[in-house]
């Protein structure tokens, strides 16, 4: 069977959040902000989303979404690619690019896993070579955006069993398979693989890494250690 590297988006190989990403496009898109009033609403929200991130990833999605709303596909695509050069580019952590390659070239097929939305994902994964992704995807209707997701909601527990069914569709063996997340919320997905690897960790994933006897991997360093499984399998 084949074997699959499973990366999470934001914080594991780039610095960039969702809640920044939201704020990019209300910032630069005139007919999501019709109004000083409206403009105002936006950047209130952003402590919210913040809030709301911390508490629920499902939360924090389903709020945050409903701001796309009445927006065209082609603007969302061209405001992404700008998102990418401006900011989500520049945040990518020194080491992400050349982890990946090495889970390519050790043989396992590079997914991302992440909540961020189809359009935004989709410079991201050119920029890195990856060409399997799992996503949230918003759901548009003659070209214009509804501000609903399309089933699933991908966001914590969701992300394992999602990959779980890829998984099966795609021959993946996942004790064979390895996964890489900054977040707590990941554990679930962590835990899917038989090589989990605790990426940037937040203080509680750190904690958890270190119970669980997780390899801990820090890609914000100019210079960073593969974990032994990685290690181990480029020596032969």
């Amino acid at each position: 069977m084949n074997k699959a590297a499973f990366y999470d988006l934001d914080g594991t190989l780039l610095s960039c959040n969702l809640v920044t990403m939201h704020a990019y496009y209300a910032r630069n898109d005139r007919s999501l902000i019709k109004s000083a009033y409206q403009l105002t609403k936006v950047l209130l929200s952003v402590p919210l989303l913040f809030g709301l991130d911390l508490y629920s990833r499902s939360l924090f999605n389903i709020f945050s979404f409903r701001a796309y709303r009445g927006m065209h596909r082609d603007r969302l695509i061209g405001l992404a690619d700008d998102l990418f050069e401006v900011t989500l580019k520049p945040s990518i952590f020194p080491q992400a690019q050349a982890l990946i390659h090495t889970t390519s070239e050790l043989g396992y097929r590079n997914v991302l896993v992440t909540g961020t939305l189809d359009f935004t994902i989709r410079p991201i994964a050119l920029h890195f070579g990856i060409e399997e992704v799992i996503c949230n995807r918003l759901e548009f209707k003659d070209h214009v955006a509804t501000g609903q997701v399309l089933a699933p909601l991908l966001a914590e527990n969701e992300k394992a069993r999602s990959i779980r069914e890829y998984a099966v569709r795609e021959g993946i063996d996942l004790a064979q398979s390895c996964a890489f997340s900054d977040s707590s919320a990941d554990v679930p997905m962590l835990s899917s693989v038989g090589f989990p690897v605790a990426t940037n960790p937040t203080r509680r994933l750190r904690r958890i890494a270190l119970e669980k006897n997780w390899p801990i991997l820090e890609l914000r360093e100019s210079s960073s250690t593969l974990p032994p499984f990685l290690k181990a399998a480029k020596a032969h």
